[in-house]
């Protein structure tokens, strides 16, 4: 499957060493199949006067062949985990995580409950009427070696 990754440059040899910690999923590499979603992300790239490029890569992997976890809603399990991440607690020795990205209107949600502004279910009664944007995080170096294959880079 074609993926896209925005960054501030041509990462045609991507690792998980440059990620920061404190993420959705952890420390990891991050991909989307929504182009859109990689193209507006390139929004904070421009706030910082930076150079905005969309990397494509095609992503081929066995569900059987590597340890992923795979979140289909945003749900309780994920509220959790995505905690977790986000304040330094890696969960599982994951290959792969896949799961809803936490896009504006979910990051408000999250940012409320962070804040101890609502309980977790205020959270999750408004979650439920999120549709996850799908996001992979690739956590081990293996697999992206393994699976992942740089195709092409275009600056935004």
């Amino acid at each position: 499957m074609e993926v896209f990754h925005t960054s501030n440059g041509r990462v045609e040899y991507p690792d998980i060493y440059h990620s920061r910690k404190e993420l959705d999923f952890g420390p990891g590499f991050y991909l989307t199949t929504l182009r859109e979603q990689a193209e507006r992300y390139s929004v904070r790239f421009f706030k910082r006067q930076e150079k905005a490029w969309l990397n494509i890569y095609e992503l081929a992997f066995e569900l059987k062949d590597w340890k992923v976890k795979i979140f289909n809603s945003y749900d309780e399990e994920w509220l959790d985990f995505v905690v977790a991440c986000r304040t330094g607690n890696i969960i599982g020795d994951y290959d792969m995580v896949i799961g809803g990205i936490a896009n504006d209107r979910v990051f408000d949600t999250l940012n409320l409950f962070f804040d101890k502004f609502i309980q977790k279910d205020e959270a999750l009664r408004r979650l439920v009427f999120e549709k996850p944007n799908i996001q992979y995080c690739i956590r081990t170096e293996s697999m992206i070696k393994k699976c992942l294959k740089f195709k092409d880079c275009i600056q935004l």
